[in-house]
């Protein structure tokens, strides 16, 4: 299949579009703790998406799993744990510091250590990056998205500086900038395991296409390892803060139960349908961000390492702008608007400098 670099920046865009907008469902669950929304909506996102869409699309999934090496399955599955753990802090990171400051902290670590990491460890960095007028366009593109989350950041920073108190939690109810910061750290650099853990599979990528698979649908079924990693972690963390704030009658239950604490509290009928529903469109929506980069990073040749910048600056692009919408802006400065602006200016313009070095080297790191 020849590489269309222009079809896979569109690919990374809806990824971008999918993995931004994934939070806004879980806006509309009423009454459950963040824990077992975020378990509810894992659900669809690490187990059920992944092995539907790998049945759909790909040929003999069961038998390409089972012949993969048992080295390949522990990497693979590996990586998703140490990514589960950023997932799941990831999820906190949204909690203190809102859509837009928060993606802007965790994803600026990730798109670091997620795209420049793979080649170094493979021994090509300084060959096929470094040492071609494609890939230093590339590497120029990276450091643009690097730059457009730093004006993110910035954004964020004055915002904090404006606002008072109130303010803050007038739209981002716990919001903390200390807290945000130290977990945004830790989601980012363990979310970058997610690129490792792809890299990890491409064994099972040549499986899948010797067993007929197109190779568009190549990653889909190496999805359901490194989920199913990122599912280990995020269950067990999730049930632990279930067990400890007393929050696991919530799968079940029609009603809330007043903390031990809380004698005036009184149960309050709880939207068990609905609540489910908005778990299973953000599951589902936030599967789509995967589906859409494994079938990107078939199309950008020598360079797929560039699928991860792409995918991290299509997702601030996206989380900022519903941030905008949702009115996490509202109250703060000419200044710091304009800081927004230019982080999304700076990122979209990213995406073109890395499509453009993966253009010229369509047919080869030599070009």
């Amino acid at each position: 299949m020849t590489p269309n670099p222009i079809l896979g920046v569109l690919f990374h865009w809806l990824g971008g579009l999918a993995s931004g907008s994934f939070y806004v469902p879980y806006r509309g669950v009423k009454s459950w703790a963040w824990e077992t929304y975020w378990l509810a909506g894992g659900f669809f996102s690490w187990i059920i998406a992944p092995w539907v869409m790998a049945f759909l699309l790909t040929n003999d999934v069961v038998q390409v799993l089972s012949e993969a090496s048992a080295s390949t399955w522990f990497w693979a599955y590996f990586f998703g744990v140490l990514w589960g753990v950023g997932n799941a802090t990831f999820g906190l990171t949204m909690r203190y510091l809102g859509m837009s400051l928060g993606m802007a902290v965790a994803l600026g670590y990730c798109a670091a250590f997620g795209t420049l990491m793979p080649p170094i460890f493979n021994g090509t960095f300084m060959t096929q990056v470094l040492g071609t007028q494609s890939g230093q366009v590339v590497l120029v593109g990276i450091v643009v998205c690097l730059a457009g989350i730093g004006f993110a950041g910035m954004a964020g920073m004055s915002k904090e500086r404006e606002m008072a108190e109130e303010q803050k939690r007038a739209v981002i109810k716990e919001f903390s900038l200390k807290k945000g910061l130290l977990v945004g750290t830790v989601s980012g650099i363990l979310s970058a395991c997610f690129s490792y853990g792809l890299a990890a599979g491409d064994p099972i990528k040549e499986l899948t296409m010797r067993h007929g698979t197109g190779a568009i649908w190549q990653g889909l079924p190496v999805l359901i390892v490194v989920l199913l990693g990122g599912f280990t972690t995020n269950f067990a963390w999730c049930v632990l803060l279930n067990v400890r704030n007393r929050t696991g009658y919530q799968y079940l239950s029609p009603v809330t139960r007043p903390a031990p604490d809380d004698d005036e509290a009184t149960p309050q009928r709880v939207p068990m349908l609905a609540n489910y529903a908005f778990c299973a469109l953000a599951g589902i929506t936030w599967y789509l961000q995967f589906f859409f980069y494994s079938m990107g990073e078939t199309q950008m040749g020598a360079y797929k390492f560039s699928s991860w910048t792409l995918h991290m600056a299509s997702i601030i692009i996206f989380s900022t702008l519903w941030g905008i919408a949702l009115h996490e802006w509202r109250g703060s400065s000419g200044r710091t608007r304009g800081l927004v602006t230019a982080s999304i200016v700076i990122l979209i313009l990213s995406t073109v400098v890395v499509g453009y070095g993966n253009y010229l080297g369509s047919n080869g790191p030599a070009h």
